[in-house]
């Protein structure tokens, strides 16, 4: 039986420093040829892919890049007349892209039920499945410390357990995976991070390390990161690459919420007190 591939190789040529200013001419440039390809093809998370755009040219503190009434445009042209949000205008409305308008209604929900189900989700490795008994993953561990944080029920999970999880995702390259034997992604280095950061366990990672392997994402001719070194970049993976490196505390980046993987000037603006726990 193949051995399983569980790691990248770093070399000298990959890049090591910051790109910033290429990643934002990037996403500034990112779908404005109507009739490209790629473009036509990843119409049905479009709504997904304005949010990763706004939020990365926020952190990197160039908002301007991207044309406000354009996007406020766009945005309202995809509401249902049932109220809810699709991917793309003439979509159907779909909770993925709803969700953005209940944050913050928790008067709305039944919190502790929803947290009793979350709770359920837990393994015996501290890590959460997307439902009882599913194998613990990086990406849902996210979802579910972070609606435990905008609840305000994080002594619910063992945070020692889930954050030794979390630690272990890293590779000799830095990288990060989501769950066993799998290769790192640029994406769980948000994921991970985050949830490690709400948990008050961030240190628990070498974070030098896993900055290099970051920083040997991106594209230094296109700009953009990438999912590993030398693949193709997009915005999914450059938005949470920014967002990795600013809870690694690049100077260059802008302050980001853990929880809500927005800049943290906005959270504070609309006042929300997310829990974070502290060692």
């Amino acid at each position: 039986m193949a051995a399983l591939l569980k790691d990248v190789v770093l070399t000298p040529t990959h890049p090591k420093t910051l790109l910033l200013q290429k990643h934002v001419d990037y996403i500034a440039s990112y779908g404005t040829d109507k009739d490209e390809y790629e473009f036509c093809m990843t119409e049905y998370l479009r709504m997904s892919g304005v949010y990763w755009c706004l939020t990365a040219v926020e952190l990197a503190g160039q908002p301007g890049r991207l044309d406000r009434e354009e996007i406020l445009s766009f945005v309202r042209r995809c509401q249902d007349e049932s109220g809810g949000f699709g991917a793309s205008v003439g979509h159907d409305p779909h909770v993925l892209y709803t969700l953005s308008a209940i944050q913050g209604r928790l008067d709305a929900i039944d919190v502790d039920k929803a947290t009793d189900f979350v709770v359920s989700c837990m393994n015996f490795d501290g890590g959460f499945g997307s439902k009882p008994g599913s194998e613990s993953h990086a990406g849902l561990i996210y979802c579910c410390v972070g609606m435990l944080s905008v609840t305000g029920q994080l002594h619910r999970l063992d945070a020692d357990l889930l954050g030794w999880w979390l630690c272990e995702r890293q590779l000799p390259s830095g990288g990060l995976n989501g769950r066993p034997e799998k290769l790192p992604d640029v994406c769980y280095s948000w994921w991970v991070l985050s949830s490690l950061s709400m948990l008050g366990r961030l240190h628990w990672i070498d974070g030098a390390a896993l900055a290099g392997f970051i920083l040997a994402c991106q594209d230094a001719e296109t700009g953009g990161f990438s999912d590993r070194p030398g693949d193709v970049p997009d915005p999914f993976h450059t938005l949470f690459g920014l967002a990795a490196l600013s809870l690694l505390g690049d100077a260059a980046v802008g302050a980001v919420s853990p929880t809500y993987c927005m800049p943290q000037r906005v959270v504070d603006r609309l006042g929300l007190r997310p829990q974070r726990l502290s060692v």
